[in-house]
C-alpha cells in the first residue's frame, strides 16, 4: 500500500510485472502519444502479459468508446478487448444513474463514448438544454468540438439542471505536443454559469471504483505520466503507483510534488514494468541510489557521483521530499538536473 506521506521512491527485488497482479496503465503519454506508440511500449506490454500480469488500459480521455481504443491498441500491436479498458465516460454515467431516475435524458457535451457509456447504464443521451435533461455530462470532444455545444451546457446549468463532468485534465498529449484537455473546457461552463461540476475521472474516487470494479485487481499498480491526476488516484485509492517520463511530468515536477502526488516508483518508460526497481538508501545527511549521492543544501539540492540519471533522480526525489515533508520543495533543483540530462 502507499505511504501516506512518501519521502523517497520505493525499491522492489521483483520485477513489478511479477510484484502486482494488475497493471492500470493510462495511455495519453503512458501507451501512445497523438495516436502512435511510444516507444517500448508495445514490447513491455507484450513481455508482462506474457509474464501473466493483467493490463487494464484506463483512462480520463471519454471521446473515444472502449471498443473504438481497444481497437487503436490492437492495431499498434497491443491485443486488446473492449472489457480491459475503462473510461471515464463509464465511471462519470455511474456516477450520473446513482443520482437521476431510470432513462432519464442527459445531455451531452462531449464524444460518443460519453453517449455509449450513458446507454450502458440505461440513460438517454439529448442534444439541447430544451430536451428536459436530468443532468448535464461534459467530457473531451476533441479539437472538433463546436463552442456552442459549451452554450448548451451553460443554459442548462444556469437553469439548475446537476451538472457532471468526465475528468478535469487541463491539458492533453498530442503528436504535435500538449493541447487543451477537457479540465479547459469545463472552465468555460464553471465561468459562464458559476457553477461547480460533479467530476469523476481520476484522480477522484470514482474512476478508482470504476476500475477496480470492472477489473478484480486484487493487487494493482497504477502506471502512469500524470502527478495530478495518475498517481494521485493511486494516492486516494491506496494503491502503489509507478511514474513513467514518457508524457507530461518532466524533473523539475517531480521533485517538487506533494505527498499525494509522488509515485511509490519512477522510470523512464514502460520497461520499468519489467524490472525490479532499485532501492534509495540513507547515506550519511543525504540519500544515494546506483551510483549517485544526494543531500538538500541551505539553497539547492545538491548531486554527486555518476551513472544511471535515473539513479540520480531518484537520490534527487529523497532528498527534495524529505526536506519538503508534507510540503513543496522550493530548494533550487537546476544545477543538479542539468548534471542529469534533466
Amino acid at each position: 500500500m502507499s505511504q501516506r506521506v512518501r519521502t523517497r521512491p520505493a525499491g522492489s527485488g521483483q520485477a513489478l510485472s511479477e510484484a502486482y497482479d494488475t497493471a492500470l496503465l493510462d495511455l495519453d503519454g503512458v501507451v501512445y502519444a497523438g495516436g502512435n506508440a511510444i516507444a517500448h511500449a508495445v514490447e513491455s506490454l507484450a513481455t508482462a502479459r506474457e509474464g501473466g500480469m493483467h493490463l487494464a488500459y484506463v483512462t480520463n480521455n471519454a471521446l473515444r468508446t472502449p471498443d473504438a481504443v481497444a481497437e487503436h491498441l490492437t492495431e499498434l500491436g497491443i491485443p486488446t478487448g473492449a472489457a480491459d479498458v475503462i473510461t471515464s465516460a463509464q465511471a462519470v454515467a455511474r456516477l450520473i444513474s446513482e443520482q437521476v431516475p431510470a432513462g432519464a435524458r442527459v445531455l451531452v457535451i462531449g464524444g460518443e463514448g460519453l453517449r455509449v457509456a450513458l446507454r450502458e447504464r440505461g440513460l438517454e443521451p439529448v442534444e439541447s438544454a430544451d430536451d428536459d435533461p436530468a443532468a448535464v455530462v461534459q467530457g473531451f470532444g476533441g479539437p472538433d468540438l463546436a463552442w456552442g455545444r459549451f452554450a448548451e451546457a451553460s443554459y442548462a446549468v444556469a437553469r439548475g439542471v446537476p451538472w457532471f463532468a468526465s475528468n478535469t485534465d487541463l491539458t492533453i498529449p498530442s503528436g504535435r505536443g500538449i493541447a487543451p484537455g477537457n479540465g479547459a473546457a469545463v472552465e468555460v461552463v464553471r465561468i459562464a454559469t458559476g457553477a461547480e461540476p460533479q467530476v469523476a475521472g481520476k484522480p477522484l474516487p470514482p474512476m478508482h471504483r470504476e476500475t477496480i470494479l470492472r477489473t478484480g485487481a486484487e493487487r494493482p499498480l497504477v502506471v502512469g505520466d500524470r502527478l495530478d491526476t495518475d498517481i494521485e488516484g493511486a494516492f486516494n485509492g491506496e494503491v502503489d503507483s509507478l511514474l513513467v517520463l514518457t508524457g507530461v511530468t518532466d524533473g523539475p515536477q517531480l521533485l517538487a510534488a506533494p505527498p499525494q502526488h509522488r509515485p511509490t516508483y519512477v522510470d523512464a518508460d514502460l520497461r520499468g514494468m519489467l524490472t525490479g526497481q532499485p532501492e534509495v538508501t540513507e547515506a550519511g545527511e543525504g540519500f544515494r541510489c546506483g551510483g549517485w549521492a544526494a543531500t538538500a543544501g541551505r539553497e539547492r539540492l545538491e548531486l554527486d557521483g555518476d551513472g544511471e540519471a535515473l539513479d540520480g533522480l531518484r537520490a534527487l526525489c529523497a532528498a527534495a521530499w524529505t526536506a519538503a515533508g508534507e510540503g513543496v520543495c522550493e530548494l533550487d533543483a537546476g544545477k543538479a538536473l542539468a548534471r542529469l540530462g534533466l
